[in-house]
């Protein structure tokens, strides 16, 4: 079963407020992935830096895409997202847009879901989320 990296997890990786490689490298039974959606988010990032920022914010994700895997949204991607669109909705407890299109990536897949926003994603039935540490 693979891991989706949230981007929470990628850009603290980014910043240096949490040592990614270390920990990717500490869980090398796993397979890691990364959701269509969550290139998007980290593209922004991009377009939005500017200067020297920019160049190594691009150069990082450069470096993440080389090696990560990525989900795409397909057909059956959609009908999973609008089922736990739904089911979030219908229970009132709705989580960000792009959290999810990633925890219905995941769940569609049966993968499990790291990140350090475990308030969100735990509101998602059958969901394993994991907060790297």
């Amino acid at each position: 079963m693979a891991i989706i990296l949230d981007a929470d997890v990628i850009i603290r990786g980014e910043k240096g407020t949490f040592g990614l490689s270390d920990w990717l490298a500490s869980r090398s039974d796993d397979e890691f992935e990364i959701a269509a959606i969550t290139v998007a988010e980290l593209w922004h990032g991009v377009e939005r830096a500017k200067g020297r920022q920019r160049i190594k914010r691009e150069s990082y994700l450069r470096t993440i895409l080389s090696v990560l895997p990525i989900v795409p949204y397909t057909e059956q991607t959609a009908y999973e997202h609008a089922r736990l669109w739904a089911e979030l909705q219908t229970a009132g407890t709705m989580i960000g847009y792009y959290d999810l299109i990633v925890a219905a990536a995941a769940r569609e897949r049966g993968c499990q879901v790291a990140t350090f926003n475990k308030r969100h994603f735990s509101r998602v039935q059958g969901l394993t989320v994991i907060e790297p540490t």
